[in-house]
């Protein structure tokens, strides 16, 4: 019916494309190792559509013709597939779910609009049907942000953003565009790059994220270091909110009360549809280089990412893995025959001549953008600072396939599913001087989680630091069990739930860029104070007191 692109109903990105082990030989026996399971194993895959028990509309006669008068015939719609694929984003909550047929409640109807007229028309209605209004933009939140109600009794609106999808201009002199909150990230970029610019976000989500998903939930980019997150990056924003348009201009910074524009960013839907933003965009760097490097150990990596943040250096990307995850990346890696194979042999066997222990060794990825100078003095002070924490420096090789294969990783987890394992992942934040103890906390955490569910040795998590900032950095766990195939969720809510409260009890918060939803509410009020939840629920009930905008998120229902 459009030409808005949109995932798989069953999983992550389009039909056709997906993980593959064939040609990874350190793969399986990975895996066997880590959560036990045998991947050469016929694949149980999921069920057809045909097969999902999906709600009958409840939409009214009335309400869906008023809709098609706003939109036009070809971008309102009932069907059942476009329903489905709009009820859920793709966490490992939605796909089992999904995979279940489970599907209490979901959207009863589907609306495209074209621009912001049409916006704010529709929600206008929705109040006054007191209909619930869902933003939707690519689909690919994992926290639950995008799911109705299980009891929700209204009827429910899906408002695709995927026609407003433009750059509508670029004020070169100011480096601010102004760009249509539902388009996808490759959409923006190709826009962009095409007159000599680039917003430089890039979430592992971009292929299939938006403008709007972004800021509705504080995105952050792997390149965040350079260009900032989300919230940093939005400088202006247009929202439609029941009965009137809120505007925020793209002024560089003010005094004017309490930060309106930050109200907006995360409030996933809450306080409006975000229709346009005005973004920091940049000239395409004339060089662009992820190096890798290799450290000795854990506490080496996390002090070197510290010592380079505090120096007049300034990367694009700071990543460091830690052992396990190392050892995750490396089990990735193609069959290698040739020259790179026999010298990374030779690498190896010349690190355990100097007596480092290759379990404990960690990969780690810095990128490098700027003019050829700028690039060249930036690898010069990261390279001394590398020099004294031990680093070993791998080229531009891995950082060359690290850089290609950065948004392929959400595939594996259908791969896993279709094998009976269950993969997920939580991020966090927290001050420099408490990663290592909140580090070391999840850790024992999950591994009490995988003893309490019968998994004690099985379950597997591992780590990595991104996203570092001047009092601290983003660590962001992957966690992994063969599941019971009785109740997979019932054993994934203890291991999540053991994570979740590890973060709150270490210091750290509850997540730093997948937002809250319905997966993290539980944890709002200890992350912000009851004080601060009393706050966030009188916003939304000044601008939503009939509960219409996208009613269950963010806090407790």
């Amino acid at each position: 019916m459009t030409d808005v692109k949109h995932m798989k109903w069953w999983g992550w990105g389009v039909e056709g494309v997906g993980f593959h082990h064939e040609d990874k030989p350190g793969f399986a026996p990975f895996v066997v190792n880590a959560v036990g399971i045998d991947v050469w194993k016929e694949p149980v895959p999921p069920i057809s559509f045909d097969e999902l028990d999906v709600p009958v509309s409840q939409t009214p006669d009335e309400l869906f013709d008023a809709l098609t008068t706003i939109v036009g015939p070809e971008f309102a719609t009932k069907d059942d597939e476009e329903r489905v694929v709009h009820t859920y984003g793709k966490s490992i909550r939605d796909l089992i779910r999904l995979r279940a047929s489970v599907l209490p409640r979901i959207p009863d109807v589907v609306v495209y609009p074209a621009d912001e007229s049409a916006v704010q028309r529709i929600v206008d209605l929705a109040v006054a049907s007191d209909a619930v209004i869902i933003p939707f933009g690519g689909g690919s939140n994992i926290v639950g942000s995008l799911e109705p109600i299980p009891t929700e009794t209204r009827p429910v609106i899906s408002l695709d953003m995927g026609r407003m999808s433009r750059v509508l201009d670029i004020d070169e002199y100011s480096g601010l565009a102004v760009i249509q909150a539902g388009v996808l990230g490759p959409d923006m970029e190709e826009q962009l790059n095409a007159r000599g610019w680039t917003m430089g976000h890039q979430p592992d989500s971009f292929t299939y994220s938006t403008l709007g998903g972004w800021i509705a939930t504080r995105s952050s980019g792997m390149q965040s270091d350079k260009y900032g997150d989300i919230a940093e990056i939005t400088k202006g924003l247009r929202v439609v909110q029941p009965g009137k348009l809120l505007v925020v201009r793209p002024i560089p910074s003010s005094a004017t009360g309490p930060s309106v524009r930050e109200a907006i960013l995360g409030s996933e839907g809450r306080l409006g549809v975000i229709t346009e933003a005005t973004v920091q965009v940049h000239k395409l760097p004339a060089k662009r280089e992820v190096i890798g490097y290799l450290f000795r150990d854990w506490d080496s990596g996390l002090a070197a990412m510290h010592d380079i943040n505090k120096s007049d250096a300034a990367p694009s990307i700071t990543r460091v893995s830690d052992a396990r995850e190392t050892a995750f990346s490396f089990s990735t890696s193609k069959a290698s025959h040739g020259i790179s194979g026999q010298v990374q042999k030779a690498l190896f066997a010349f690190l355990q001549r100097r007596g480092w222990n290759l379990d404990e060794v960690c990969l780690s990825f810095i990128g490098y953008e700027g003019s050829a100078a700028n690039v060249s003095h930036q690898k010069s002070v990261v390279g001394d600072i590398l020099k004294k924490h031990g680093a070993i420096t791998l080229g531009k090789g891995p950082g060359a396939l690290y850089d290609q294969k950065k948004f392929d990783t959400p595939y594996l987890r259908d791969f896993l599913l279709d094998r009976g394992a269950a993969a997920d992942v939580s991020e966090t934040s927290a001050p420099w001087s408490k990663l290592k103890p909140l580090y070391d906390n999840v850790f024992a955490a999950a591994n009490k989680a995988y003893a309490e569910i019968g998994l004690e040795g099985d379950g597997w998590i591992m780590c990595h630091l991104s996203h570092s900032m001047h009092s601290g950095a983003c660590l962001y766990f992957t966690f992994a069990f063969t599941h019971d195939g009785v109740d997979p969720l019932a054993q994934y809510d203890v291991v999540k739930s053991a994570i979740q409260q590890a973060f709150i009890d270490s210091g750290a918060t509850l997540s730093h860029h997948h937002s809250v939803g319905v997966e993290h509410s539980q944890w709002t009020e200890q992350d912000i104070s009851p004080a601060g939840a009393d706050l966030v629920q009188g916003m939304f009930t000044a601008v939503d007191p009939g509960n219409n905008l996208n009613p269950g998120k963010i806090l407790p229902r």
